[in-house]
This record gives C-alpha cells, structure tokens and sequence, in this order.
C-alpha cells in the first residue's frame, strides 16, 4: 500500500512539472492566436480616358496627299504584336505590339519635289551659242531587240527635258513677247543640204530626221554641237496608200496595235538624241483613233513630244454638210486625254517654195504669233527654203518677235 502512494505521488509530481514547463514555454501550437490590421494604399485615382483622334481638318489636299490611319508597328519577325500573342492570354493595356486606338489618322505628306537633276539651265537669250548635252544620257535608253530606245529615267528626267534646246520661255510667261518655232522636216536625207542646214539656220530652229538616211546619229551630234534640238520623222499611212508608200515600217491602221508598236520602236531605235517624234505623211494614220492611241501612249511613257505637221488637216476630205463629226486628225483629243506634250503646226511655210509664197507664209505666221502669243511654222530641208528662213529670223529682234525651240513651244502651251 505505502508503495502504491509513493508511485502515486511521484506520477502526481511529474504532471505537475509538465504543466509548469508548458505555462512557461507554449510554443507556437498553444500560443495565442495575433491578428496583424493592415492598411491597404489609398486607391490610385482612375485614368483620365485617352483623348478622342481630333477629325482631320477640311482643307484640299494637293495631288499625291492622302490620309491614312495608324497601323500597329510589326515585330521582329515582320508579324504585328497583336498576333504575337498566345491564345487565350489578354494583352495589357500598355503592353508594347497593342493595336493603337482605332481612329487615329494622320495626313501622309510627301516632300517636296525636286526638279530632275542634270537639266541645262536657260540661255541669257534665245540665240546665244549653248552646248548641248552629249547624248546619249546615262538612264534615259533602254536596250531593245533593235537598238537603243529613249525612257524616262528614274529619277523623273525625260528626253524632251534633257534633250530639248534650253529657253526661258519653256514656261509660262503673262508678259512673253510673240514667240515663233521652227521645225525643219527631211533632214538627212542629202548629206549637201543637211550640212547647208546645220551651217546656215539659227541655233533655236528645230530639225527633225528620218529612219532612213545614212550615218544619222553622226548628223544628229553635229547638229546638237550647233545648238539645234533634233525630233526624229515616222512615217505614217497616208490616204492614198500603197499608191503613196512613206517607205517601210509605215504605221498602218490595217495592223493590229502590237505590230504598229514593233514598228514605232524599230523606227526610234535608228538615232538617239531627239525630244520628240513628228510625222512624215498620215493624213488617214491621224485620224484614226484606234491606230493613233496606242502610239501616243508609248510616246508618253518614254517622254517623248509630238509635233503634227498639221498636213493631214488639208490632206481630208470635208465632211457634207450637217453630218456628224469632223475631218481633223484625232491627236489633239487622245494628247489631251494622256497628258502627251502635243502641237499642231499653225502653217506651212514652203507648201509652195517659191520667195514670194514663202514670204506670204512667214507674215502669216507672225500674225497667229501676235494673236495668241505663239505659233509654230513647219519646212523641209530645200536650199531656198533654208536660205529665205536665214534672213528673215535675223528680222525678228526689230518686230520684237522671238524665235524659240519647238519644244519650249509645245511645253509652254502645257501649262497654258
């Protein structure tokens, strides 16, 4: 029994050192449970929303501006942001490759437009001695199956620019005194006239050769070397053919339009160095619209002028009375409608070459000069014609007339 006591008393004492030890240590099962308050930031004040895309003003936009919408700017890859993005994910907002805000426009304006490079500048005056480029000029042919062709370079410059005689009256001028042009047909043909030409007319007349003559690019260069700007003469159908044949690779209007251009460019492939092409014949050709349109869209292409002879006019029929249409060429209207640089000639200074009708030529063409600022006189090479041309343009200063290029001409008339 004592024993059962002292066992008794002994477990007693080691609860009650039990309990002792865990009122002093509780350790962190038993302790007591602290609650920590804390205060959370203030709230951020919400985002202003973004600005809404001011409306494009209402102002007339020159040619070549245009408005466009902001696009999203494409990664690494070429890819847009957005679609970089893996299915399912949202994009923040802010994140970089978000689409920018639909609406947002902006005005594209190009810069400025140089003038082409390289051009010639205007002489002090329309008979001063002016050394032309040589040609040709880097950019401005193009290699064909049949030689050289003239193009448009890409830098904007074309032949009728580079090529043309320089002359301050290229452009528009309200206070221009009368200006007369003019164009010499038939050059090359006889090596004895051409050089008479070349020697005896002054600077600003134009001349024009045909495909068929001999050692013509050697022609060509000397008459640039003395200041004459050079077109180049295609035979077109006249209304008489094959009765009146202009010689081969005529241009036809029983050809389809592919032949008629095969042609046209074996014709400009004989010589480089020309502004622009004029006609040898075509009364029928001229005035035929399906033939015609083909040719002046490639001249235009390649930055070519066309001067009509205006012998066509006189070489149609006259329509009976009240019946619908007109026997004119349809040049005027298919230039017009392209933007082709294009002139008629106001007269036919040697269509009868004796002195006294050429005289009466000359005096007419200096009263159209007079009336409506400009005229342009068409000749051929033939040695009465070069010899009476030579006397009078030296009469020209007194009656405060000038005598200009063809192709400051037919530029001027452009912008009119």
């Amino acid at each position: 029994m004592k024993a059962l006591i002292v066992t008794a008393s002994i477990v007693l004492s080691a609860l009650l050192l039990i309990v002792g030890w865990l009122a002093f240590f509780p350790g962190d099962a038993g302790g007591p449970v602290i609650s920590v308050a804390v205060t959370p930031p203030p709230p951020k004040p919400p985002a202003p929303p973004p600005p809404k895309a001011a409306a494009p003003p209402s102002i007339d936009l020159p040619p070549g501006f245009g408005i466009s919408p902001v696009r999203p700017q494409s990664g690494p890859g070429g890819a847009a942001g957005s679609q970089q993005q893996q299915a399912g994910t949202p994009a923040q907002p802010g994140a970089p490759g978000q689409p920018q805000p639909v609406g947002v426009q902006t005005v594209a304006v190009p810069p400025p437009v140089a003038p082409p490079p390289g051009l010639p500048p205007p002489p002090e005056s329309e008979t001063a001695s002016i050394t032309l480029v040589d040609v040709p000029v880097d950019g401005l042919v193009e290699e064909s199956q049949y030689g050289p062709l003239p193009k448009v370079a890409t830098d904007g410059r074309r032949p009728i620019d580079v090529y043309a005689r320089p002359s301050k009256y290229a452009v528009k001028a309200a206070d221009a005194p009368p200006r007369i042009a003019v164009l010499i047909n038939g050059m090359g043909l006889s090596e004895e006239i051409t050089a008479e030409a070349i020697k005896g007319l002054p600077a600003p007349i134009s001349v024009a050769y045909g495909a068929y003559g001999r050692n013509i690019q050697d022609w060509v260069e000397k008459t640039r070397g003395a200041g004459h700007e050079v077109l180049l003469q295609i035979p077109l159908e006249p209304l008489d053919y094959p009765t009146n044949d202009p010689g081969p690779h005529t241009l036809l209007t029983t050809l389809p339009p592919e032949e008629n251009l095969k042609r046209l460019q074996w014709l400009m492939s004989r010589f480089t160095g020309y502004v622009g092409i004029t006609n040898l014949m075509g009364a029928k050709f001229e005035a035929t619209q399906s033939a015609m349109a083909p040719v002046f869209e490639e001249l235009k292409a390649r930055g070519l002028l066309f001067v009509d002879d205006g012998t066509a006019r006189t070489a149609l029929p006259e329509k009976p009375q009240g019946q619908a249409g007109s026997a004119d060429p349809v040049g005027e209207q298919i230039a017009g409608a392209i933007g082709l640089d294009y002139a008629i000639a106001d007269i036919e200074i040697d269509a009868t070459p004796t002195p006294a009708d050429i005289a009466k030529a000359l005096a007419r063409l200096e009263a159209v000069a007079k009336e409506k600022g400009f005229a342009i006189g068409i000749a051929s090479a033939k040695p009465e014609t070069i010899k009476q041309l030579s006397q009078w343009a030296g009469q020209l200063q007194a009656k405060n007339i000038v005598l200009i290029p063809v192709s400051a001409a037919i530029r001027s008339q452009r912008q009119s």
